[in-house]
């Protein structure tokens, strides 16, 4: 990929989060910066790659349960990055042809993608916001248009939330969005894992990591089990509970092996009562 067909306000000068996972995906939506950003990770960690798409496999299983088993018609997907295989329209599509889902994400690059993606889309949008500003997604327009806030919604936020500094309030951020969701809800969190004690070599590695993300991306936070546990509030987990993501019900279809990354990652569902 080249500046020239880079979209308007992409700046190939810098790591993009959106870009960097892009690479760790197998994408090809990446500029020479990103890859070196992944790459300087991958030194500390050389099973990261597979960090990128367990974080996937979860997001299909969790958005596949919701829309199968919990019969969930309509999906929020904050910080939803550069279309890949899997996308949650795709998924919850298998299910039912009308379920709605609202991509959200504030780099120009997914944004353009992901609106070339779904031109034609009846059911499906993308809009531009960031997480970090929950009342304005929630009263954007376009999420009014396609999202029913009477009727149950799977919020997804899928690896962002660790994109989010302490200062940041992320903690405040979830809550304020899942106050907004009506009984029957779902909530979906990944998130990088620092295993503590449980694991002291692997929590040396991610704070390796997460001090090369923070100095190429300005951002990057692994955070212990609790920390974690914490964004889900009052709502109720569904078993198997905040797990690494390979854990959380698995289908078959992934290598579970346990490798550095199988530690660092944890994911979850939860119901609003």
């Amino acid at each position: 990929m080249t500046s020239e067909n880079a979209p308007p306000g992409v700046d190939i000068n810098r790591a993009s989060i959106a870009r960097v996972y892009d690479f760790l995906l197998g994408g090809k939506d990446n500029f020479a910066v990103d890859r070196q950003a992944a790459q300087m990770a991958l030194k500390i960690t050389p099973d990261g790659l597979e960090a990128g798409r367990a974080c996937r496999a979860f997001l299909r299983r969790s958005v596949r349960h919701l829309a199968a088993e919990a019969g969930i018609r309509q999906f929020l997907d904050l910080g939803s990055g550069l279309p890949t295989q899997g996308n949650v329209h795709e998924i919850a599509h298998e299910v039912d042809p009308d379920a709605r889902v609202v991509y959200v994400d504030n780099d120009p690059m997914a944004l353009a993608h992901g609106r070339a993606l779904l031109a034609d889309a009846r059911t499906t949008t993308v809009v531009g916001a960031d997480v970090r500003e929950p009342e304005e997604i929630l009263d954007h327009p376009e999420v009014r248009r396609v999202i029913d806030f009477e009727q149950p919604v799977g919020l997804l936020l899928m690896a962002i939330l660790h994109h989010l500094h302490d200062h940041e309030e992320p903690g405040a951020v979830t809550r304020r969005l899942t106050a907004a969701l009506p009984s029957g809800s779902y909530l979906a969190i990944s998130h990088f894992h620092d295993p503590g004690e449980a694991h002291p070599d692997i929590s040396q590695k991610v704070r390796g990591v997460e001090k090369i993300f923070n100095e190429t991306l300005g951002t990057g936070r692994w955070r212990t089990h609790q920390e974690i546990l914490a964004f889900f509030g009052d709502l109720e987990l569904l078993p198997p509970g905040l797990v690494p993501v390979a854990e959380w019900r698995p289908d078959g279809d992934e290598d579970a092996r346990q490798t550095d990354t199988y530690h660092t990652i944890v994911g979850g569902v939860a119901r609003k009562a």
